[in-house]
């Protein structure tokens, strides 16, 4: 019996700030340009999604999302600490592979249309 699949982890994560985008590389060769926006909309923190245990994603709408800093949680998960101060979201290595809407992961999130990027890859493959 071999042994499970490791989950992927982030190998590189750069904040493209000509673009307004965290580009996350992950472990599996995957990759994806996540929109400011969209990462600040999702905030995994209670005061973005509530304090209730429903699985559903809140989007909250924050014009002009600006990141200041991503920082690594122990080893698993990035804190993105905002220019509006917001820095209590933690998120989640798995959280953040479940934002990806690339065709390959998924289709987009309720969220505005210009917020979605489908910039994806996957580098063992060339494309």
């Amino acid at each position: 019996m071999s042994p499970p699949m490791a989950k992927p982890v982030p190998t590189e994560v750069n904040h493209v700030r000509a673009r307004d985008k965290v580009r996350i590389t992950w472990s599996d060769g995957h990759f994806w340009e996540y929109p400011l926006a969209y990462l600040r909309g999702y905030c995994p923190c209670a005061l973005c999604q509530g304090h209730g245990a429903s699985d559903e994603k809140k989007f909250v709408s924050v014009p002009d999302a600006k990141l200041a800093e991503i920082r690594p949680v122990g080893n698993y998960a990035l804190e993105f600490r905002w220019q509006d101060g917001h820095n209590t979201g933690i998120y989640t290595f798995d959280y953040l592979r479940s934002l990806c809407r690339c065709p390959q992961c998924g289709p987009a999130e309720p969220g505005p249309e210009k917020e979605r990027s489908h910039e994806h890859g996957n580098q063992g493959r060339g494309l």
